[in-house]
Parts: structure tokens; C-alpha cells; sequence
């Protein structure tokens, strides 16, 4: 779970300068929260995801090649997603966020589908970080679409 806040507060530091600078001069595609609601919603997710990877951890009865598979997707969908913060708001290239983007999401899918037959709870607070992921790849493309 450490390791999931330290990604979250690492992209704090990055986003900012630029979310009181550059995010707020965008044109904004519908639907886009408020700006309080993001560290609370990340917070709340990184927590879950902390959770689902310590669940698969301490799976009773998981070989441990299994188990590690497993908690090896965890992590590199947990670098990716440490990826787009610098990518959309320290670089300011909405583009880049979606090319980030296109890797996360199936990396969070291929690791779900690992935790399911380990710990279905895991697997099961794995599923509103990507939801709120596709909804984030939404507000990126929408970013993107509308300053070109």
C-alpha cells in the first residue's frame, strides 16, 4: 500500500505547478470533475489497489511462482499508471497521457484477470481503478481532442 501512495504523492509533487498553471487555460471535455475530487478519488484507489496486491500476497495455498506472476503485472500496471502523471502534466502532452494510456489499461485488465482465481476480492477492488481508468482515458482523449 506504501508503495501505491508513494506513486500517488509523487504525482502530486509533479501535477502542481501545472494544475494551477497550464490544466486550467484547457478546454475541458464534459463531465470533468472537480479538482478537489481527484486526490480523494486517487487516494481512495491507490488504498484499494495497496489492498488487492497484499490479498494476492497472502493468498493461503498459491504456488509462488503463481502468486509472483501475478503481483508482477500489479507492478508494471502500477508503473504505467506512475507514467501518466509526468506524461499529461509535467511534459503537457495530452498525447503522450493517451500513448501511457493504452498501456495501463490492458496491463490493469491482464492483472485483474491474474488475481481472480487467486483472490477474488483482489481482483474485485482492482475493478473501480479501471473503471475510473477508462473514465480518465475519456477526460485524456477529450484534453487532446479539444486543444490541438
Amino acid at each position: 500500500m506504501g508503495l501505491c501512495l508513494l506513486v500517488g504523492a509523487s504525482g502530486s509533487t509533479l501535477t502542481a505547478d501545472s494544475v494551477r498553471g497550464w490544466y486550467l487555460t484547457l478546454n475541458r471535455p464534459p463531465g470533468v470533475p472537480p479538482n478537489w475530487a481527484f486526490p480523494v478519488v486517487w487516494t481512495t484507489l491507490y488504498v484499494m489497489m495497496g489492498t488487492a496486491a497484499w490479498l494476492v500476497w497472502r493468498a493461503p495455498g498459491v504456488a509462488p511462482a503463481q502468486r509472483g506472476g501475478a503481483l508482477r503485472l500489479w507492478g508494471w500496471q502500477l508503473l504505467a499508471n506512475a507514467l501518466w502523471t509526468p506524461a499529461f502534466f509535467g511534459l503537457q502532452r495530452p498525447l503522450l497521457g493517451l500513448a501511457v494510456l493504452a498501456v495501463l489499461l490492458p496491463l490493469i485488465g491482464l492483472a485483474i484477470r491474474a488475481f481472480l482465481p487467486l483472490d477474488r476480492r483482489a481482483a474485485l477492488l482492482m475493478l473501480p481503478y479501471l473503471l475510473w481508468s477508462l473514465y480518465a482515458t475519456y477526460l485524456n482523449l477529450g484534453f487532446w481532442w479539444l486543444n490541438p
